[in-house]
């Protein structure tokens, strides 16, 4: 999707159609999430720390966007994709993989479908995408970006020296920083650098699995297939704030919070977690991450902030330095069906049990604010605790 949060708030609200639009929250802790073309026309981009965007593009509208809003969308536009073909691989919330095999002949055909689903997108969500026609992921993705907004291109195995040679080798999936450091010091500076080096020159510097990777994403190469099971293998929360935490209450208070946003998703898509992971970025960006498996699967919040808050205790040492940010997520995934019920279950496990039912059929019914813990809300005057608007970020960014 193209700008896909900025798209949505456009369409909401029409007043903003034409105006450089950020998502994101102002600060100098504020991260964008995405913003809208007029914005980046000023050099804003996702990712970009709001101080920059905001010297960038003054008169910018800043929202700080509305997760539900844009996980509803995403919900519309997947139920489109899959009137296309049932062969639907989400990639994330503005992003899937669609397998036409069976449907379109050949890449031509291909596109006839491609153009179908962009014209669908427009009247039905009244939003734009992008889309890339090609014989296998890694090509579709890389078509996907080359004519943005509301493209639709075409990347066949006999335009891979054309299209993909000449993008530099960051492009390709799996090159961050440090790799792309590694792969200049052998001038690889273009994915068409990197199809040319001789194997056992590659293999020396990198590895032989590196090489082996990279060598076959340059030459077009992608064997893997779209995956329709959209079974999580992970669930976590976490938030950036605008300043840094360091009362141990505050703290607490935060993990309560993420812990009790995890477990809510875990129970709304029926899992269990059998694994609790912690993540804390500290003031001078140091970040940790510690897990623990559980004895038993779980989504209970007082079971996962319970060994989230072991975690932070045995294996954070803060030394004088402020959190952050703070996540806590959930991991080893299991259906609930799959998890063999305790036969003598510990009576505050029940009285969770019956709490987290009974706040769930609230939440169903009046919504997701119509109950909060106490521990949530009371805040000591004293406390430097956690409020709304110490969160510098709480979306992913979308590009």
């Amino acid at each position: 999707m193209d700008a896909f949060y900025a798209a949505v708030e456009v369409r909401d609200d029409p007043s903003l159609a034409g105006k450089p639009l950020i998502i994101g929250h102002k600060g100098r802790r504020g991260v964008v999430s995405t913003c809208s073309y007029e914005a980046r026309r000023s050099g804003v981009h996702s990712a970009m720390p709001s101080v920059t965007a905001m010297r960038l593009c003054p008169d910018a509208t800043w929202l700080p966007g509305r997760m539900k809003r844009y996980a509803s969308v995403s919900r519309s536009l997947r139920r489109l994709f899959a009137s296309f073909t049932p062969l639907v691989e989400p990639l994330s919330i503005d992003e899937a993989f669609l397998d036409l095999t069976g449907i379109a002949l050949n890449l031509d055909a291909g596109r006839r479908v491609a153009d179908d689903l962009r014209s669908a997108i427009r009247d039905e969500e009244r939003i734009t995408g992008s889309v890339g026609v090609a014989p296998n992921k890694f090509l579709a993705k890389i078509a996907s970006d080359m004519d943005k907004p509301d493209g639709l291109v075409v990347l066949s195995r006999e335009d891979v020296p054309r299209l993909l040679w000449p993008l530099p080798v960051r492009r390709l999936w799996g090159v961050g920083p440090k790799m792309e450091n590694r792969l200049r010091r052998l001038s690889l500076t273009t994915v068409g650098d990197l199809a040319a080096i001789p194997a056992t020159r590659l293999e020396q510097a990198i590895g032989q699995r590196a090489a082996a990777h990279f060598t076959r994403l340059a030459r077009g190469e992608d064997d893997r297939p779209v995956v329709t099971d959209s079974t999580a293998r992970s669930i976590s929360e976490e938030r950036t704030y605008a300043r840094d935490l360091h009362d141990p209450d505050a703290i607490d208070r935060s993990l309560l919070a993420r812990a009790e946003g995890v477990s809510r998703d875990l129970r709304r898509k029926e899992l269990l977690a059998r694994t609790v992971i912690l993540k804390v970025r500290t003031g001078d960006f140091r970040t940790v991450t510690r897990s623990h498996t559980l004895a038993q699967a779980t989504d209970l919040t007082e079971t996962l902030v319970g060994a989230a808050r072991d975690l932070f205790s045995r294996k954070i040492r803060l030394a004088g330095r402020g959190v952050r940010l703070l996540g806590v997520g959930a991991g080893n995934l299991v259906p609930r069906g799959e998890q063999q019920e305790d036969l003598f279950p510990e009576e505050a496990d029940l009285r969770a049990r019956r709490l987290a039912r009974a706040t769930d059929a609230i939440r169903t019914r009046y919504g997701e604010d119509a109950v909060t813990r106490a521990r949530l809300t009371a805040r000591p005057a004293s406390s430097t605790a956690e409020e709304p608007d110490d969160e510098a970020s709480s979306l992913p960014a979308v590009d």
